[in-house]
């Protein structure tokens, strides 16, 4: 049966104007309890990207739609922190005379509420919403300002009148054959880890790390096949969910076993507070109130939690499964590049049909869901890194513009993510140098060989060196972890600055320099990519790439002078690759396109 749900909506969710009165009722509210100042984060307390709609409390405060950031009110005045990503939209997005955008990580909290309550106060938050390092940290960075950070019942659920309730979706299997390792086995392994630390149990809260474990797959959240609930794993690898029970069917209960136990989220509290220790938590991830919970009766042991590398570095069966959606959604990501050249350039199409069409040829190839909102952007929206279009921002895209088009698929075997920067009509020499900089980072990071135990941050540099020559950088990272029909936003790895954690064979992460004019355009060239054994002739252990994704990348841009014989061979490769395995796949005129667009650089 066809699909028939869009997978996105265009309607605007919050104006600025909602903001101000809303922002005055929480402030009404914190003088009622006796507090100086609130902490509003954009995450749930699962520590997700994503949020439900009855979770969307940052965007229903401020108006700020991004998928990052918090804001702090006090009475008088109401901060909304953003990192490098997000300071373009911010603007657009929160009404500029009552909230004010804080460029995070550079100011921080606590020098925040250093000035806004010079002689002290009481600063209340959410326990289940900041995971216990950020309250750790922020309560030593607060250290002799006199300012006490209390926890409190949610402050903006107390005035939000008409939040959304819970929609949760059914649960689903997903298959063995494409994981690779049976939940019953993966379970047997983390208990294996838990007696050898001397561990009697451990508590799971992040929404992926569950759905890996247990080889479940759900609908609680948008573009994230996840399902929400927390989970005590003992010893013995038996498991108490803490989810809705009604979403479990008798297939999936089955396949479950019975050491899998399924209970109601209200039973949570009174069952952590009955754990005997030593309990293992991972303070990065785990909310405040969890430890909190915990602390009461048993002793707890702070480590990483237990499924976040296993699950990032994926099974053979994996990686094929990622390889076979890459195959089906380059079908959709060629017709789609086909039909947008094939489109008049006088404004009539628009970044909206743009996101409709990619969504239904997507669909068309077995797609359940996008695994994040498509970025479809020109002009001085494509500047805005992680842009949402909606029906006040819909842009035409004309001639001598650049379309950024920044996308990806759920499907039941992977999940994708690709960038495309496409020229409209004419393309415009402006946008020649900065387009070809990126490719060239792009390409050197796909070529690059480096030993085994660096991390992101030992690489991330391959893809910026091109565009630091000039004088230009991008401020988001230059990749993230990818999860294997899962989370297409994956921790622990990244390729950035600020990446510790060595990169392992299997792991598959984002390949996507960028750069960015306010104002006037952004280009983004991303591709997916699977680390892999690498040869050396000293028999070093070496590191590469398997580049998954495969759909043309742009050449009407490229300023060949600049690139080196072995990038432009590296350009061609790819594109012959991109022939030979999608040749055969498309037809009639979206084939001929394809030829021609997979043709050799002109050297």
């Amino acid at each position: 049966m066809a699909n028939d749900k869009p997978f996105q909506i265009f309607t605007v969710q919050t104006r600025p104007e909602d903001g101000p009165p809303r922002l005055a009722a929480l402030r009404a509210e914190m003088a009622k309890r006796g507090f100086d100042g609130y902490i509003v984060p954009r995450t749930d307390a699962h520590q997700g990207e994503y949020v439900t709609a009855q979770d969307a409390r940052l965007g229903w405060l401020t108006g700020f739609s991004g998928s990052a950031g918090f804001a702090i009110a006090t009475q008088e005045q109401a901060g909304v922190f953003v990192d490098g990503r997000y300071r373009v939209q911010v603007k657009g997005e929160v009404d500029l005379a009552h909230y004010t955008p804080v460029n995070w990580p550079e100011v921080s909290l606590a020098a925040w509420l250093r000035q806004a309550l010079p002689e002290g106060g009481r600063v209340a938050y959410d326990p289940w919403l900041q995971s216990r390092k950020e309250i750790r940290d922020m309560t030593a960075a607060l250290a002799g300002s006199n300012i006490a950070l209390i926890p409190s019942e949610n402050l903006v659920d107390a005035v939000w009148t008409d939040r959304p309730a819970p929609a949760p979706g059914p649960v689903r299997l997903h298959e063995e054959a494409i994981a690779g390792r049976t939940a019953a086995e993966k379970r047997a392994a983390l208990a294996g880890e838990l007696k050898a630390q001397k561990q009697a149990s451990t508590v799971l809260t992040l929404a992926d790390s569950i759905a890996w474990l247990l080889n479940i797959r759900g609908e609680d959240l948008p573009k994230n096949p996840v399902v929400q609930g927390f989970a005590v794993i003992d010893d013995d690898g038996r498991v108490e969910l803490f989810s809705e029970p009604s979403k479990f069917g008798p297939e999936v209960r089955a396949k479950l076993g019975n050491d899998v136990v399924i209970l109601p989220v209200s039973g949570l509290p009174a069952a952590l507070g009955e754990l005997n220790g030593p309990v293992r938590l991972d303070p990065a991830s785990a909310p405040d109130e969890v430890f909190r919970l915990v602390e009461a009766n048993a002793d707890v042991v702070e480590a990483p939690d237990p499924v976040v590398l296993p699950k990032a570095v994926k099974t053979a069966p994996e990686i094929e499964g990622m390889r076979q959606a890459h195959l089906r959604d380059a079908v959709a990501m060629i017709e789609m590049l086909a039909w947008i050249d094939a489109q008049p350039t006088d404004g009539s199409l628009t970044e909206i049909a743009v996101v409709e069409k990619l969504e239904s040829l997507r669909k068309a190839q077995g797609a359940h869901d996008v695994s994040f909102d498509t970025i479809s952007s020109t002009g001085p929206n494509a500047a805005i890194n992680h842009y949402h279009v909606n029906e006040l921002t819909n842009l035409p895209i004309r001639d001598g513009e650049l379309l950024l088009l920044d996308s990806g698929g759920q499907y039941r075997d992977g999940t994708t993510d690709i960038t495309r920067t496409i020229p409209i009509g004419t393309p415009s020499d402006k946008h020649r140098l900065p387009y070809t900089l990126v490719l060239q980072g792009m390409i050197n990071l796909s070529r690059l060989r480096f030993p085994k135990g660096r991390a992101g941050r030992d690489i991330d540099a391959v893809a910026r060196a091109p565009l630091w020559m000039a004088g230009l950088d991008f401020d988001h990272g230059t990749g993230h972890g990818v999860g294997a029909a899962l989370c297409v936003h994956e921790g622990p790895v990244r390729i950035a600055r600020i990446s510790e954690i060595p990169l392992e064979a299997g792991m598959i992460l984002s390949n996507e320099p960028g750069y960015y004019r306010e104002g006037e355009f952004g280009i983004r060239i991303e591709n997916l990519i699977v680390v892999e054994t690498a040869e050396s002739p000293d028999n070093r252990a070496m590191l590469g790439f398997e580049t998954l994704t495969l759909a043309p990348i742009d050449t009407r841009l490229i300023d060949v002078t600049l690139m080196s014989s072995p990038e432009i061979d590296w350009l061609d490769a790819y594109h012959a690759r991109v022939l030979a395995a999608l040749g055969d796949k498309v037809a009639g005129a979206t084939r001929d396109w394809l030829v021609k667009a997979t043709q050799p650089v002109a050297r």
